[in-house]
């Protein structure tokens, strides 16, 4: 299975650890809170309450709980970042505490960052567009670009750490923040850096957001059971709900890490990208794209799919997104597709699109740390089309040694990790 474009094996020998998560989503904050509510099948989504709602399709989201910027940063701080770089600049904070490295060692240029946002600030812009129509362009805050744009997560978090490797971002709409594991995973590999704060970042609740999602009828109208609507793999699923958070990890080269006595989760072995080449939302329907992304990425990985023991599916609780990631799965797996563990914690978080890539690390991270599979909720009435193991609505232990990670983005992009147990 050798692939000569894709073998970070052929470039460089150095292996990539994760030592460090931080997490902010719509089940609360940290790694200890998130991890026990997805075992325990809770669900983050409930009314939206950001805004008044009640003139839209769909009325429900997975807000972030329990968070308060002013806890984590001062005022003026905090207004110079919209809700997308604060989540981001608090999930790096947690992460480095979790990963218990001296500040001191991110300093200087062989720390990086890459934080991916598929929206970035949405909300500063609509906030700042309002004041440009009603009090005139003099009013518009000097702050507004900077609180905007993507690439300003990676930029706070590396300014917070003095962080001066390599720093970057991507905004590969939902698979912004598996592309931003991955390339920083390439990054290390390669030499250019040692540690890497890498993940994704996203605050797309907003009237506009929910409004450009509403005119696509993407997403889930069960505004009356909003514990009930994301259901990835259900047969009754009608769409997806909003979620919004962060999920950062911390990537270390593992010499390094294990001089220092590191905690390690989980080693990053292999990251597969793909492109549909379809359509600017829908996936191809024969799932070549997200074939081709995993298939890469088990490559990479030098691993062959009977060995992977786990899932964590991009699986949206759209009718279209779970029934072709299920005939992709089944295409490259074959008859093993039957045996993997797959689940969806978009069921308990809802989707927080460029965000997701990063939680969901974090998420595969545990698993095989732990040895157990979080529970996809919602799974009621099965789908023809969706008949593998989704790990339905009660966590499960189990022996995982190789993990697999998906990403599928609008415009066909695609993004695929895979994780051992160390």
């Amino acid at each position: 299975m050798n692939n000569p474009d894709l073998s970070t094996r052929q470039i460089s020998s150095r292996r990539v650890v994760i030592t460090g998560l931080g997490l902010v989503s719509p089940l609360g904050l940290g790694v200890d809170k998130n991890w026990k509510a997805l075992l325990e099948g809770e669900n983050g989504i409930g009314p939206i309450t950001k805004f008044d709602a009640s003139a839209f399709a769909s009325q429900i989201a997975g807000e972030a709980k329990d968070f308060d910027p002013l806890e984590f940063m001062d005022k003026k701080e905090s207004r110079k970042m919209d809700p997308f770089i604060q989540y981001a600049v608090v999930a790096a904070a947690q992460a480095v505490d979790d990963a218990g490295i001296d500040k001191q060692i991110l300093e200087g240029d062989r720390t990086g960052v890459y934080v991916g946002s598929g929206i970035g600030g949405i909300g500063a812009i609509e906030n700042q567009h309002e004041i440009l129509l009603t009090k005139g362009p003099n009013r518009v805050s000097p702050f507004f670009l900077i609180s905007s744009i993507v690439n300003e997560a990676s930029g706070q978090v590396s300014i917070k750490f003095k962080a001066r490797g390599p720093n970057s971002a991507t905004a590969t709409a939902c698979a912004s923040g598996t592309h931003a594991i991955g390339d920083s995973f390439r990054i290390i590999a390669r030499g250019d850096a040692d540690i890497m704060l890498a993940g994704g970042a996203e605050a797309p609740i907003t009237p506009l957001g929910l409004a450009g999602f509403c005119s696509m009828r993407a997403l889930s109208v069960r505004n009356d059971e909003p514990h009930k609507a994301s259901r990835p793999f259900d047969a009754q699923r009608d769409g997806f709900v909003m979620g919004e958070g962060a999920g950062i990890v911390v990537l270390e080269e593992l010499g390094g890490a294990i001089k220092r006595g590191a905690r390690i989760y989980a080693e990053l072995i292999g990251y597969g990208m793909s492109g549909d080449a379809y359509h600017v939302s829908a996936p191809c329907l024969d799932g070549e794209g997200a074939y081709q992304s995993m298939r890469k990425a088990l490559e990479d990985a030098q691993i062959v799919p009977d060995e992977v023991d786990y899932i964590n599916a991009h699986g949206t609780s759209t009718p279209y997104n779970d029934k072709i990631e299920t005939l992709a799965i089944k295409r490259l797996f074959g008859d093993h597709a039957r045996k993997v563990g797959i689940n969806s914690t978009k069921s308990m978080t809802g989707h927080m699109l460029g965000a997701a890539g990063g939680f969901e690390t974090a998420v595969s991270g545990l698993c095989l740390k732990n040895q157990i599979m979080p529970p996809t909720i919602n799974y009621e009435f099965p789908d023809p089309e969706c008949d593998l193991d989704y790990v339905p609505n009660k966590a499960r232990p189990a022996s995982i040694n190789y993990a697999l990670s998906n990403s599928f983005g609008f415009g066909g992009t695609n993004g695929a990790l895979v994780f051992k147990r160390f």
